[in-house]
């Protein structure tokens, strides 16, 4: 059913010296739009841009450089018509696709109303390759969901200011997002997932793989020190406890009686950015990664949700363009 009131955000993106705006396949599919075939752009009031099929076209309508015009019919006509096949676009930003295309929970979850902020957490940093310390008894060259935890980073990531630059270590470039924390829960055992997990981790059926993946590794968590809010993936089970859901899912506050109670670990990319103390009190939530803006921690890292889907973006333009360059240079 089309549905006018929702909005999808999207961003242009830099193809060349133009910019392309990106129709996810859900809503070419809702539109019955074939991206092998011409569409038609027209504007009705020089501020938004009509796109729709050119259904019955022939290859060769597509020679055209302006789309026909067509007599105006009744707005009870047009509207049926624009419920089919039409999408609006205003300036900057695709609007009014169809409810079908965004998820009850998606904006539920935009509201910030599906994961409620815990406030107060004693927050302490720790670091990719630190040593086992009376704080810290397990090394971290490993995670719990990465046996090669340090080479699949990149190196020892350096907590030490002077060794850093631009939030990440001097000496290489991180191959994974320096923006990463530990909560104290690990949603998988020796073989599978804990039994709890399906019930407990609120996203677990969305994010099942397999028994062999985690379903919290890689996820969104926003952390707020006083008017900074920083977002990094969660992608190691601690401080001290790998079973505590109850205080990462529920409303428990952390008991543990080493670093002061702490109830989560940072990285040295977020203290720097938030300016936190190596043991400090923060606020935290789950965040959709819709929820998640640009910033420092959307750059760097094959396991970083928003390299992943610019490079996918970035592929689907190449596959698109190659067509309409074999045209053009066809005899």
């Amino acid at each position: 059913m089309y549905n006018e009131s929702p909005e999808m955000i999207k961003m242009l993106v830099r193809h060349g010296n133009s910019f392309a705006l990106i129709l996810d396949k859900p809503v070419l599919e809702l539109l019955n739009v074939d991206p092998a075939r011409p569409v038609a752009i027209s504007t009705t009031d020089g501020k938004s841009l009509l796109v729709a099929p050119l259904s019955g076209a022939k290859k060769k309508t597509a020679k055209r450089t302006r789309p026909r015009q067509r007599p105006r019919r009744r707005a009870g006509k047009t509207r049926k018509h624009m419920m089919k096949a039409i999408s609006i676009l205003s300036i900057g930003a695709l609007a009014a696709i169809s409810a079908g295309c965004l998820s009850t929970r998606r904006s539920v979850s935009a509201t910030g109303g599906r994961y409620p902020w815990k406030k107060d957490i004693v927050t302490t940093v720790f670091w990719i390759g630190e040593k086992p310390s009376a704080n810290n008894p397990v090394p971290n060259r490993i995670s719990s969901w990465d046996k090669n935890w340090s080479r699949s980073y990149g190196g020892f990531d350096d907590p030490n200011p002077a060794h850093r630059r631009n939030l990440i270590p001097v000496k290489f470039t991180p191959r994974q997002n320096p923006f990463y924390c530990a909560l104290p829960y690990n949603d998988k055992a020796a073989t599978g997932h804990r039994p709890e997990a399906p019930r407990v981790v609120p996203w677990f059926k969305e994010a099942y793989q397999g028994p062999g993946v985690s379903t919290c590794k890689d996820r969104w968590v926003a952390i707020r020190k006083g008017n900074r809010t920083v977002y990094a993936q969660w992608e190691d089970a601690g401080p001290f406890r790998t079973d505590y859901w109850q205080y990462v899912f529920g409303n428990e506050r952390p008991k543990t009686t080493l670093n002061r109670g702490a109830g989560l670990d940072v990285s040295p990319a977020v203290r720097d950015y938030l300016g936190l103390n190596e043991t400090d009190v923060t606020d935290w939530r789950f965040v959709e990664f819709s929820e998640v803006p640009r910033g420092p921690w959307s750059t760097l890292g094959e396991n970083n949700t928003f390299v992943i889907s610019d490079r996918k973006t970035g592929s689907e333009l190449a596959q698109a363009s190659k067509p309409a360059e074999d045209r053009a240079i066809a005899p």
